[in-house]
Formats: C-alpha cells, structure tokens, sequence
C-alpha cells in the first residue's frame, strides 16, 4: 500500500511538474504578445487577463509538487500557508470565471452586434474585467480567515483548517462548526465556482452555434467545432475535481475518521486534471484559430498576434458599420 501511494505521489507529481513547464511557457507567451508586442483591445484584454491567471497559478505548482514529496507536511510557514493558498485559489477560480466571461463577451458580440459595436469599448471591457477577479477573491476568502499552520501529535506541520480559531467552546461543538463551515464553503464553491460559470458558456456558445446554423451566417462548421472542444474540455477538466472537493467537504467528519480514504484519492487525481485546464487554455483559445497550421509556418510570436487580433476590431470603436461585420468578425476570430 504504501508503496503504491508512494508512485501515486510520483506519477502525480511528474505531471504537475508538466503542466508547470507547459502552461508557464504557453501562458508566458500569450502574456508577451497580448501586452508587450500588440495594441490593446477588447478581446487581447481577456486573453491577457485569462494568461496571467493561468501562468501565475501554474507558476506556483512547485509548491504542491514539493508537498507531495513531504506527503502533506508543510515547511513554509504560517504566512505562506495563507499566502500560497490564496494565490493559487484566486488564479485558479479567476481562471475559471474569465473563460465564463469570454463565452459572455463573444455571445453579446454574435447576438447584439449593434449594441457591440457601439457600447463594446476598451474603456468598459477595463471596468467589467475586474469583476471575475474580486469574485474570484471573495470565494477564497474563508481561506484567509480560516486556514492556518496546525501541529498534530507527531509534531508534523500541516497547512489547513485552524480550529484553534473556534478555541473558547468545546471540542465537540468546535468540531460541529468545521464541518458546517465545510459543507458551506464546498457548496459556495460548486455552484458559484463550477455550476455557474458552467451554465454561463453552455448558454452562451449555445446560442452561438444556434444563430450559426440558423442564419447559415459561415459555410465552416470550423466555429462551432471549436465552441464544443471549448465547453466540453472545460467540463471534462473541472467537473470530477469539483465533484470530488464538494463530497470532501460534505464528509469531513467520516474522512478525519478514516472512513471514504478514497475522496482524499480522488482529490489529487482530479485535481491534477483540473490544473491541467490552466495550460489548455492557450492551445484552445489562442491557437485554435483558423489557419493556425499555416500560420505556425512563420513565426511563433507573429502567429499569436495575429490569432489575438480582432479582424477589423470594429467593436473597440464607437463608429456606425453594418450590423453584420462585427458577427462576421467574431466568428472568423473562433
């Protein structure tokens, strides 16, 4: 047994460590292109913003690859714990939301092209953009608050629920609020940081493909193959972690008694598959464009540029078109 938990570890840790160098890489240059070599528009800006999320979560994976090492110990202190943890969970659920509010932004771009057109500014996109971060933040907050550096018997440093923080009642009440507090902060984060930003693309490139196929507006079906790869590898990614974090969390009282071992399994199996969506990303977003193969023929950079461009960017100005050109456009983009 412990030499199979031993290679689990290992296995684990092999592919996070390959999904730091890919998404580090792939994020860091979406990152150089969308804000060093590019002029800012509204589109590059949720690219950019959906870059930096993924690098910096991928960015701290060492950390996690080294707990594995040290199976669960933590040697970096109570300020770290917190730290660490905040900024891997922020990156992570903004990550999340930012794709929602991509699929939110191409809907509004297909659906209401007029209204694009004319209220769809940098200025507005700048505003709104913050918004996934501060959700992002407000749904990690209990880790702020709540977790801490925590000692047991043997003398082993863990990081985790300080229950320390209830200390003026009895054990058993203390008890009875970390598996509350548990339950709530695992259902928070299933609906607000899976099932919604979930339904937001389902509904969003839904009524993409729809008016794709209803108004015959493109002969390729190439926009909407990419809109399924979009929202099913979001799925496929996201959905067991979630599944497995909201069970962990209804049943804390039966792990700490040993009992259900198999969800704290499951916790890093799917949670490497879900850290494996933050170096997809790019691939899906930035280069699934059309023509990318013959575009990879020429410079890797010059490539991205023109994969983040927005055709004619006719929607990062305030200038009367026809109604069609920014739909066109958009869809050309996927």
């Amino acid at each position: 047994m412990e030499t199979g938990y031993t290679s689990l570890q290992i296995v684990l840790s092999v592919a996070q460590g390959i999904i730091c160098v890919l998404g580090t890489m792939g994020n860091g240059l979406v990152i150089w292109v969308a804000g060093f070599r590019m002029a800012c528009t509204v589109t590059t800006l949720c690219y950019l913003n959906l870059a930096i999320a993924d690098f910096f979560f991928c960015a701290t994976l060492p950390f996690l690859m080294a707990l594995n090492y040290t199976q669960g110990r933590w040697p970096y202190g109570w300020i770290l714990c917190k730290l660490l943890n905040i900024v891997i969970d922020t990156n992570l659920f903004a990550s999340v939301f930012l794709i929602a509010f991509i699929a939110l932004d191409r809907c509004i771009c297909v659906l209401h092209p007029v209204w694009a057109q004319n209220h769809r500014t940098l200025s507005l996109a700048k505003k709104v953009i913050i918004v996934p971060w501060i959700l992002a933040l407000l749904l990690n907050l209990p880790v702020l608050i709540f977790f801490n550096t925590v000692q047991d018997e043997n003398g082993d440093i863990y990081c985790g629920f300080d229950m320390d923080f209830w200390s003026d009642i009895s054990e058993e009440e203390m008890l009875q609020r970390l598996f509350t507090s548990a339950a709530i902060i695992g259902i928070n984060r299933f609906v607000i940081g899976f099932t919604l930003p979930m339904s937001i693309i389902a509904i969003c490139y839904g009524l993409i493909a729809a008016k794709i196929c209803k108004k015959g507006m493109i002969k390729s079906r190439h926009p909407i193959r990419v809109l399924t790869v979009v929202g099913a590898s979001f799925f496929i990614c996201w959905f067991p972690y979630q599944l497995c974090l909201l069970l962990h969390a209804l049943n804390v009282r039966a792990i700490l008694e040993g009992k259900f071992n198999i969800i704290l399994l499951l916790d890093s199996l799917t949670g490497t598959l879900a850290f494996f969506n933050s170096c997809l990303n790019p691939m899906l977003y930035v280069f699934l464009g059309r023509d990318f193969r013959k575009r990879m023929i020429h410079s890797l950079p010059a490539s991205l540029q023109r994969a983040l461009t927005e055709d004619t960017d006719p929607t990062s100005h305030t200038t009367n078109k026809s109604a069609s050109s920014p739909t066109e456009a958009e869809l050309q983009e996927i």
